[in-house]
C-alpha cells in the first residue's frame, strides 16, 4: 500500500464532523429539514437482485452498514443511535414497505483505509447474512493520502468479495465537508469509486454531492468549527431518508410491495 505526501487529518475533524455536542440550544427540537433529493442522485441504471428477491418473497430484508465513525452519532443525553442514519434508514423502508421486516445493523470500522476494510467484508457477510451491505469507505484514505490508484483497487476487492459472499451491495462515498476543501483532496476518491461502481454495476450513494447541494443551499451550517447533536440529527435524518428512496428505487419494487 503506498501513501502519497501530504498532511494527515485527524479523524476527528472530517470522519466525525458531524459527531454531537451536546449545547443548551438543543433543547427545543428544530423544525424538519426539507433536504430536498434531486431524481438524478436516486436513479441509475444498477440494481439490487437479492433485495428484489428479498422484497417479492416478502422479507426479511437485511441490511448491514459498515462504515466509521460518520455511521453514527455520539449518543448524549439529546442523542441516541435512534437518530443516526442507518437507523432513521431503517424508519423509513419500514414506513415504506410495511409488510417487509427490515433489520439493520452497523459494523464500525473505526480509522480504517478501504484495504484494511476489504480484507473483512467475506467474513462479515458469512456471519451476519445480510441481503445487502452498505459499505461507506473513502475519508479514512484520504486523510491519510492513500495512493488513489491503491484505493480503486481496494474498494474493486471489496465489491467482488461481496458479491462472491452472495449479497448486494451499494457504496457511500465520504461526506462533504466545506472547512477542509482546501485541506483534503477529495476527488481522487470520490471518482475512482465512480469508477468501480460503474464497472461493477453496483448503485454509488452520492453521499459528498448530496451534502454539498444541501450546504450550498442553506439547508445546514456545515462551516462552523462545532456541530451541534441537532445540526447532527437533521443531517443523519435526511440521509437516512435519502437512503430509503435510493435502496427502493434500485430494487424496483412492484406498487403492491411499496406502500
Amino acid at each position: 500500500m503506498k501513501f502519497v505526501s501530504g498532511a494527515i487529518l485527524s479523524v476527528s475533524v472530517l470522519a466525525g464532523f458531524l459527531a454531537a455536542v451536546p449545547s443548551r440550544a438543543e433543547d427545543a427540537p428544530a423544525a424538519a429539514p426539507a433536504c430536498e433529493i434531486p431524481d438524478y442522485l436516486l436513479s441509475g441504471d444498477a440494481v439490487l437482485p437479492k433485495v428484489a428477491e428479498a422484497l417479492k418473497a416478502g422479507g426479511p430484508l437485511n441490511i448491514l452498514v459498515v462504515g466509521s465513525r460518520s455511521s453514527t452519532i455520539n449518543v448524549t443525553a439529546n442523542t441516541s443511535e435512534a437518530a443516526a442514519y442507518p437507523a432513521q434508514m431503517q424508519a423509513a423502508l419500514k414506513e415504506r414497505l410495511p409488510a417487509i421486516e427490515v433489520n439493520v445493523s452497523v459494523e464500525i470500522q473505526a480509522k480504517k483505509i478501504a484495504e484494511e476494510v476489504a480484507a473483512g467484508l467475506s467474513k462479515l457477510v458469512e456471519g451476519k447474512k445480510p441481503t445487502l451491505v452498505i459499505w461507506q469507505t473513502g475519508t479514512v484514505d484520504a486523510m491519510r493520502s492513500v495512493d488513489p490508484d491503491d484505493f480503486r483497487a481496494a474498494v474493486d476487492e471489496g465489491v467482488v468479495a461481496l458479491r462472491d459472499a452472495g449479497a448486494d451491495a451499494i457504496l457511500i462515498n465520504p461526506q462533504y465537508s466545506p472547512r477542509t476543501e482546501s485541506m483534503i483532496s477529495a476527488s481522487p476518491y470520490l471518482d475512482n469509486m465512480r469508477v468501480v461502481a460503474q464497472e461493477h454495476e453496483v448503485p454509488l450513494f452520492d453521499r459528498f454531492a448530496l451534502m454539498q447541494m444541501w450546504s450550498e443551499a442553506g439547508e445546514f451550517d456545515l462551516f462552523t468549527a462545532v456541530h451541534s447533536s441537532e445540526l447532527a440529527k437533521r443531517v443523519h435524518s435526511c440521509l437516512g431518508r435519502a437512503l430509503s428512496q435510493f435502496i427502493i428505487a434500485a430494487a424496483h419494487p412492484k406498487p403492491a410491495q411499496e406502500n
